[in-house]
């Protein structure tokens, strides 16, 4: 029996996450404009036709670090509370934005996609923080018959809180958390 070569190596698992770690380190020390795709693969100990053969740019590596991580940071679990579990991804969102280096993936991103159009396109297509808002709301969809379609609620949800971090503001307090919580756990009612 004879076995057909697929075109191309597999990717390598190892190699991804080394990429994917480099590319969010070279963002947190030299800012995007400065990370060229011969860095990354650099930073990552990898040939640069690896990094070339898995991703065309550095927006697409970044914003495929950026999804990986927003997806596990911004999990939250379901309570019998409502509001504490929109209080909970609140609170997990903030971290993210603040503290992480995939979060400030996230706002280099949002910033090179207000002028560069492939990038906006790759930013609301991977719909990094939409994707796990709504995971989050599903989980208390029931409780509030009010609640908007998918992506008006995410965009409540989320809105407030990624315009404060990106206009610099400090981060909301858990109380202040809790209260936008109510707000919409009052609006959606």
């Amino acid at each position: 029996m004879t076995r057909t070569a697929t075109p191309g190596r597999p990717r390598s698992e190892t190699a991804r996450l080394a990429v994917l770690h480099a590319v969010e380190d070279m963002l947190v020390e030299t800012g995007y404009s400065a990370m060229t795709m011969k860095g990354i693969a650099e930073r990552a100990g990898v040939g640069r036709q690896t990094v070339y053969r898995w991703w065309p740019t550095k927006a697409h590596i970044l914003i495929e670090a950026c999804a990986d991580d927003a997806r596990t940071v911004l999990t939250v679990t379901a309570h019998q509370d409502p509001v504490r579990t929109i209080t909970d991804f609140l609170v997990a969102l903030v971290q993210f934005l603040t503290t992480s280096a995939a979060g400030a993936a996230y706002r280099a991103l949002l910033g090179e996609a207000q002028h560069d159009a492939e990038v906006a396109g790759l930013f609301d297509k991977a719909e990094l923080l939409a994707g796990p808002a709504r995971a989050a709301l599903e989980h208390v969809r029931r409780h509030f018959p009010g609640m908007p379609q998918d992506r008006l609620a995410a965009a409540e949800l989320c809105g407030p809180i990624v315009l404060i971090v990106i206009s610099g503001g400090s981060p909301p307090s858990f109380r202040d958390l809790r209260a936008h919580a109510d707000r919409l756990a009052a609006a959606w009612a």
